[in-house]
C-alpha cells in the first residue's frame, strides 16, 4: 500500500472538483465518498442535489471562521493512498477504515480528539483513494502533521499485515521524487515510455558517470541533446543547473524545466561536486586501474577488462571496510552500470538501461560516501565512456559478458551489505538490478559460451583429466558441483587455455574463487570462465585463441600477437 502526501494547496473547491471529476483522460470512475470527519456529510458523487460547493464550504469553515489575518495561506491537505496492482479489491468499508486510521496516524484527526480538522475521502477508482482535509481545527488552532509522509507510510505498513496486503518497504527520505500523476498522464497522452523526469533523470546520471569537472559534465549532457539553463550568482559562480527535453513544453509553447535536485537528491549540483573535489590521496588499490594501459586491449573491449578489474577490487574490500567506504563503491558501482548502459549494444541494451535506473536506487542512503574510495571504479565509468559505444559480437560483446558477470557480483555484495544494515528499499532495489544483470548476461555470453563449450568437448581426454586434476586440488569443496555442471567443458577449454599461455590452473583458480559470491550464481563453471580470462590476460573471445584440441581449426590471432601455433616446416616449397 503506497500513500502519498502531496503538496498543499489554498482552493479547496478545486481538489474538491478534481477528485469528482472524470480526471484526466477520464479515468475517474464512480467517485464518491467512503468516510468523513462527520457521516453525515454530504456526498456530491451520490445525490444530485448536493454541489461540489456544498462540500468545500463545510470542509472551510472553521478556516472561514479565522480572522483573514490568521488564515494559513495553504490550507489543504491531500493525501492518496493506492493498493498494489496484486492486492485483493477492498470494499468501501474496508477503504473507510483505512481512511481513518491514515488521518489519526498523521495527526489530522487523531482517534478521540472531537476539536480534530475536517476531512473526507473519495473513492474514484478501484485501487485507491483521495483524502482531503482543511488544516485549521474544530477549536481555531492549526493542526500539528509534522512529519506526516512518514506516519503514513508506518501505518501503511501496519494496513499490510492486518489486511493481508502486498509488504512493501519502508522509505527512508531517501528517494528521488516520483512523477505526478499529471506528469504520468501527459506522458500517456503523448505517447511517451517515460515521463520526462524519469527521462532526464536517466539521461544526467549517464552524463555525470565519471565526469571530473563542470565542463565536462554540460558538454555531455548538451550533447546528449538536452536544453540546459545554468544558475548563476552576481558574482559569476555557478550555483546550479536545471534541465528540458526540446520536446516537453508546457501550455504557452515554453520547455518543462527541472532542477537537478528536482530529478534525485544526488543530482544536485553541490552533490554532484563532491564526486570531483575530494583532495585525500588515493585508497590502495585505485592505482590497479590504468585507464591508459597498452594496446592489447584497446577501445571498448579494453575499457570493459578495466571495469571488471575495478569491480573485483571493490569486492575484495566491501565485507571488511567502513560503512562510508562501503557506500562510496556503491555509489561507483552505479556509475559503472551507468556508463554500461550508455555505452551497450542492442542485445544488452535494455537490461543494461534497467538495471543501472533501478540501481540507483540503491546508490542512495543514510551513510554519506567516503567519495575517495570510489575513484577506481568512477575512473573505470569514465574510461567506458570515452571509449565509445562497444559492439555486440567478437572481442566487444566478450567482454561485456565479462564485465556484466562482475558487475552482478557487486551488485550481489551491496545487496547483503543494504540487507544487514536494514536499507529495505536499497536492498530490494539492488535485487531487482541484479535479476536485469542476469538477464543481460545471458544476452552477451550466449555466444562465446557456446564457442568455449564445442571447444572443451573437444579437448583430448587426458588434457581433460588434467584441468579436472587441477580443479580438485585448488577448489575441492566445489569441485564434483561444477564436474557436473553443463559449463564444465567451457570451464575446461579456458584451463586449457591458460595453461597453454604459461600459467597455473590451480593457482588461478585459488585466486578466482577467492569469493563467496559464487553460490548465488546460476553456474558456477561460467563465472570462473570469466574470472580466469579476466586474471590470466586472455582473449575473452574465444575465437581468437588458438585450438588447444587435437582437431585442426582456423583461429583469429589478434593484430601483432603470436598465437603458438607453430609453422608446418614439412611443407613443400
Amino acid at each position: 500500500m503506497i500513500p502519498c502526501v502531496h503538496d498543499r494547496g489554498s482552493k479547496t473547491i478545486g481538489l474538491i472538483a478534481y477528485l469528482y471529476g472524470p480526471g484526466r483522460d477520464e479515468v475517474h470512475t464512480d467517485p464518491h465518498l467512503v468516510a468523513a470527519w462527520d457521516p453525515l456529510a454530504p456526498d456530491p458523487g451520490r445525490h444530485p442535489d448536493v454541489t461540489y460547493a456544498d462540500l468545500q464550504q463545510l470542509l472551510d469553515q472553521p478556516v472561514d471562521a479565522l480572522s483573514p489575518s490568521r488564515r494559513p495561506d495553504q490550507h489543504v491537505w491531500h493525501l492518496s493512498v493506492r493498493a498494489a496492482p496484486e492486492d485483493p479489491h477492498l470494499t468501501d468499508e474496508q477503504w473507510a477504515d483505512i481512511a481513518r486510521r491514515m488521518v489519526a496516524a498523521t495527526g489530522i484527526a487523531p482517534t478521540g480528539d472531537e476539536a480534530a480538522c475536517r476531512w473526507a475521502a473519495v473513492r474514484h477508482a478501484d485501487d485507491h483513494i483521495h483524502i482531503i482535509a482543511t488544516l485549521v481545527r474544530e477549536d481555531g488552532r492549526q493542526a500539528r502533521i509534522r512529519q506526516d509522509g512518514r506516519r503514513s507510510q508506518t501505518e501503511a505498513r501496519k494496513i499490510e499485515t492486518d489486511y493481508g496486503l502486498r509488504r512493501l518497504n519502508t522509505g527512508d527520505g531517501t528517494a528521488a521524487k516520483r512523477p505526478t500523476s499529471a506528469e504520468r498522464h501527459k506522458a500517456a497522452r503523448e505517447r511517451r515510455p517515460q515521463t520526462p523526469r524519469e527521462e532526464l533523470r536517466e539521461t544526467v546520471r549517464h552524463a555525470a558517470a565519471g565526469t571530473v569537472d563542470e565542463t565536462e559534465f554540460f558538454d555531455r549532457l548538451t550533447a546528449a541533446g538536452l536544453l540546459v539553463h545554468q544558475r548563476t550568482a552576481p558574482s559569476g559562480d555557478l550555483l546550479g543547473y536545471k534541465v528540458a527535453l526540446p520536446d516537453d513544453r508546457n501550455h504557452d509553447g515554453e520547455p518543462v524545466f527541472y532542477a537537478g535536485s528536482t530529478l534525485a537528491p544526488d543530482l544536485s549540483l553541490p552533490k554532484i561536486r563532491k564526486r570531483w573535489t575530494t583532495s585525500a590521496p588515493e585508497a590502495p588499490g585505485d592505482a590497479a586501474v590504468d585507464v591508459s594501459a597498452g594496446p592489447r586491449w584497446p577501445g571498448p573491449a579494453g575499457a570493459r577488462r578495466r571495469a571488471s578489474t575495478a569491480m573485483w577490487q571493490a569486492l575484495l574490500v566491501i565485507d571488511h571496510g567502513t560503512d562510508e567506504q562501503v557506500a562510496a563503491r556503491i555509489t561507483g558501482a552505479g556509475e559503472v552500470l551507468d556508463a554500461l548502459a550508455a555505452t551497450s549494444a542492442a542485445p544488452t541494451r535494455h537490461e543494461l538501461r534497467r538495471a543501472a535506473s533501478v540501481f540507483e536506487r540503491a546508490t542512495r542512503s543514510h551513510t554519506q560516501a567516503a567519495h575517495r574510495h570510489d575513484r577506481a571504479l568512477r575512473r573505470a565509468a569514465r574510461d567506458l565512456v570515452r571509449s565509445g559505444p562497444a559492439l555486440g559480437g567478437g572481442e566487444d560483446g566478450a567482454t561485456t559478458a565479462m564485465v556484466i558477470d562482475m558487475a552482478f557480483f557487486l551488485v550481489t555484495a551491496a545487496v547483503h551489505w543494504h540487507a544487514r544494515k536494514n536499507h529495505a528499499q536499497q536492498a530490494a532495489a539492488a535485487r531487482q538490478s541484479a535479476e536485469h544483470l542476469r538477464n543481460a548476461y545471458r544476452a552477451a555470453a550466449r555466444h562465446p559460451m557456446a564457442v568455449l563449450h564445442q571447444r572443451g568437448q573437444h579437448l583430448p581426454q587426458p588434457r581433460l583429466l588434467r584441468q579436472a586434476a587441477h580443479l580438485r586440488t585448488a577448489v575441492p569443496e566445489l569441485a564434483e558441483q561444477i564436474l557436473a555442471e553443463p559449463g564444465w567443458p567451457a570451464l575446461a577449454a579456458t584451463l586449457a587455455d591458460a595453461e597453454a599461455a604459461g600459467h597455473q590452473p590451480a593457482t588461478l583458480l585459488a585466486e578466482a574463487t577467492r569469493r563467496r559470491e559464487l553460490d548465488t550464481a546460476d553456474s558456477v563453471s561460467d563465472v570462473l570462465v570469466w574470472r580466469l580470462r579476466r586474471i590470466a590476460d586472455l582473449p575473452a573471445d574465444p575465437e581468437q585463441m588458438p585450438v588447444t584440441g587435437t582437431t585442426p581449426a582456423p583461429s583469429r590471432a589478434l593484430p601483432g600477437r603470436r598465437t603458438g601455433a607453430r609453422p608446418n616446416r614439412s611443407r613443400r616449397r
